[in-house]
């Protein structure tokens, strides 16, 4: 049977570039022109991807320092932007990162500099979409993922431009797994350090009595909300967990009793749940759901049922860095990143450390002031 080539990825039209920016809620400037574009190309060096070239074209988002202003913005801001990514891998460098296609890393931290930065003169550009979001600047070619990028700790933030803004801006997304498109970048989420924000949160039922079950269910819903997603049998064991804890709904026995064969059900009936148990997903800012979702998530570390680095990845990408960085949790950012760089000798020593951070937080006020 002959078999067909992917298709290539439909490019973002003008109709639709302007419907992602009714989306974000930032005051818009007119688009860059043709001529505009080609000149931010021309100054800094790089590529808009035909997606990104396509959002700019159709308005500039203003407002907001998180947004690069490509018209009127701090040329010396723009650069440090665009070389951010690479600064953040030389840092990691510095504190014993070395991808594993590098020549044998010499014992010097200098030479080992020297070397990194040489070997990354030829990874593909990374440009700023908002905040620490990048696109790979690949001209002429549409639908690359959005990349959320932190020294080495790299995931995917949305299966291409249209989906991360929906995922950022409104917490919805498609729900497709996300795929790799730009050597290098790749590794991080195909083997690195880092997790597929897009996979579900690796956590088993955590509940004990009827109270915790019940505030299980509101977090899954939280999750939701801002745009993660669920496995069916997530769904199914928090509404077995639910049943025999006690709390009970007209759906809660129908959720917990689906079988593997009817796990298509699994996520409309986890909806009539929230439902019947006056959980809506509407009604929370992103920001108040995020917050506390940081504090489950904590809890869940430190009570053995999620595993330290899963759960900081997971607080550092969908708490720290779409909460814009908060001081609080910058240590056990750090924690986290370190455990990421350890030698497998001291990463049992890292876990723990990442626990005590968890239990700090946890001890102290919520939201943590900052």
């Amino acid at each position: 049977m002959a078999t067909h080539p992917p298709q290539p990825p439909e490019p973002l039209t003008p109709e639709a570039a302007r419907d992602l920016h009714r989306m974000h809620r930032a005051e818009v400037a007119p688009g860059l022109t043709e001529r505009e574009l080609d000149a931010v190309e021309a100054r800094f060096g790089f590529t808009f991807s035909a997606d990104h070239r396509a959002f700019l074209a159709a308005g500039l988002p203003r407002g907001s320092r998180s947004w690069p202003d490509w018209r009127g913005g701090d040329p010396e801001d723009l650069a440090g932007r665009l070389s951010a990514p690479v600064d953040g891998v030389l840092f990691d460098v510095e504190h014993g990162f070395w991808h594993p296609d590098w020549p044998a890393r010499p014992a010097a931290r200098a030479e080992a500099l020297r070397i990194a930065r040489a070997e990354l003169a030829s990874v593909p550009q990374l440009v700023p979409v908002y905040g620490h979001r990048y696109l790979p600047g690949t001209a002429g070619e549409s639908g690359h993922p959005v990349l959320s990028v932190h020294q080495t700790d790299v995931i995917f933030y949305g299966n291409n431009l249209s989906d991360y803004v929906r995922r950022e801006f409104t917490g919805r997304s498609s729900g497709l797994p996300a795929r790799a498109t730009v050597g290098f970048w790749s590794y991080f989420v195909n083997g690195g350090p880092g997790i597929d924000v897009t996979a579900p949160t690796p956590h088993s039922p955590c509940a004990t009595s009827a109270p915790e079950a019940f505030d299980y269910l509101r977090m899954l819903a939280l999750e939701r909300l801002i745009g993660r997603r669920h496995h069916p049998h997530q769904l199914v064991e928090a509404g077995l967990t639910a049943l025999v804890l006690g709390v009970e709904t007209e759906s809660v026995p129908v959720l917990a009793g689906l079988s593997r064969a009817e796990h298509e059900r699994a996520e409309p009936l986890f909806g009539r749940v929230l439902a019947e148990l006056v959980l809506p997903e509407t009604g929370v800012t992103a920001e108040a759901a995020r917050w506390e979702l940081v504090r489950w998530w904590l809890r869940m570390i430190v009570g053995g049922s999620m595993a330290p680095a899963d759960g900081g990845d997971l607080i550092t990408h969908e708490g720290w860095g779409a909460l814009d960085r908060p001081e609080p949790l910058r240590p056990l950012v750090e924690t986290v990143e370190a455990h990421h760089t350890a030698d497998g000798t001291r990463r049992g020593a890292r876990e723990r450390a990442i626990v005590t951070e968890a239990e700090r937080l946890l001890a102290g006020p919520w939201p943590p002031a900052y």
